[in-house]
């Protein structure tokens, strides 16, 4: 599983917006590898923030 595939899953497992250091802390992904897959899923549109610093998967 690639990392961006791994930071969706942790985001969905959370149930809620969460920040990169939890998404790190739940998928077990080094926080640089973690801030890497959010940049490329937020250039794509696959994740949105619905509070300051916090994430979450676009379609929920």
């Amino acid at each position: 599983m690639e990392a961006k595939e791994q930071v969706l899953a942790a985001m969905k497992a959370a149930g809620e917006p969460v920040n990169a250091g939890k998404i790190a802390e739940l998928s077990g992904l080094d926080r640089k590898d973690v801030d890497k897959a959010m940049k490329e899923l937020k250039a794509e549109g696959a994740i949105v923030s619905p509070v300051r610093c916090k994430w979450e998967p676009a379609s929920k």
